[in-house]
């Protein structure tokens, strides 16, 4: 294994252990906060918080696994385990901001009434703050290293962030005006839609992937002038492109005189690939087919 690689996965595992200490600390605090702020709605962001203690599991499985090398079971190598990973994190995502949601619609239902005090309004801010600062620094190491599933941790980083501002907008109202003590479930609800829109578009991603879809046009039609600007290609064809880990793998067929030999093709194919490589740092897979022009 490279060392560039290994850097990578001990980057990734860096971050990911990280948040599960940090999530750990911030799951007792928001449970005695909860407790003994008489807040409702904090003892169930400290709930949230659990749920992202197991999921900082299945995203340093999908990293770990996701990171070997190609072996003689899987040639085209591991990154789909990191797919997997993300889309387990989505789903975690879309479950919590659904029993967030139907627990915030239940307190609107049946004006569920709550009295925190100030101890659950400072917990809150601090779940905010440090959850936020993680968030940041969890997607910095996940775009150095191109890591799908520790992107999606962050944004479950974040969903708890969010989660603390309902209870900080819900438990600052109650203090300033007791009869605004709904508009911490009405808080809730919002934010739990958003965090439902964030876990379906990671799974849509890896759904796409697992699905072997193709990627944007605009990275088909770089890939395309790329081929072009190699000196010896007349046409490219037979393009295709799948993601697997958040990286490109690419297989196409390039059309050169047929009067060469074989070796000047080859030559041109492997320039094919150097540029490539070059133009595309996310691309890590290139198979080159050569065709002769028969005319």
């Amino acid at each position: 294994m490279p060392d560039s690689k290994r850097n990578d996965i001990r980057a990734g595992r860096r971050v990911i252990l990280i948040g599960m200490l940090v999530n750990v600390l911030l799951i007792a605090f928001k449970f005695m906060g909860g407790i003994f702020g008489h807040s409702q709605a904090l003892i169930a962001d400290a709930v949230h918080s659990i749920s992202d203690f197991f999921t900082d599991f299945v995203a340093l499985f999908g990293l770990e696994a996701g990171r070997k090398d190609a072996d003689q079971k899987h040639p085209f190598g591991h990154a789909r385990f990191e797919t997997l990973a993300s889309a387990g994190v989505g789903m975690s995502l879309v479950g919590v901001a659904v029993f967030l949601g139907m627990e915030a619609a239940g307190n609107i239902y049946n004006h569920t009434e709550y009295h925190p005090t100030w101890l659950a309004l400072a917990a809150a801010a601090l779940s905010i703050v440090i959850k936020e600062g993680l968030f940041r620094y969890t997607v910095h190491v996940a775009r150095r290293i191109k890591s799908p599933v520790v992107m999606a941790n962050a944004w479950h980083q974040r969903s708890d962030a969010l989660s603390s501002v309902a209870v900080l907008v819900g438990v600052g109202g109650a203090k300033i005006n007791p009869d605004w003590h709904i508009l911490d479930a009405y808080a809730t609800l919002v934010v739990s839609l958003f965090i439902i829109k964030v876990g379906l578009e990671i799974l849509w991603g890896s759904m796409r992937e697992l699905t072997d879809t193709a990627p944007r046009q605009e990275v088909l039609d770089r890939i395309k002038e790329c081929a072009h600007s190699v000196e010896g290609v007349m046409d490219l064809h037979d393009l295709k492109v799948r993601t697997s880990g958040g990286l490109y793998q690419m297989e196409a067929h390039i059309l050169v005189s047929g009067t060469i030999t074989v070796d000047e093709g080859h030559s041109i194919a492997k320039e094919v690939e150097s540029r490539l490589k070059g133009e595309l740092e996310d691309l890590i897979q290139i198979i080159i087919h050569v065709d002769p022009d028969s005319r």
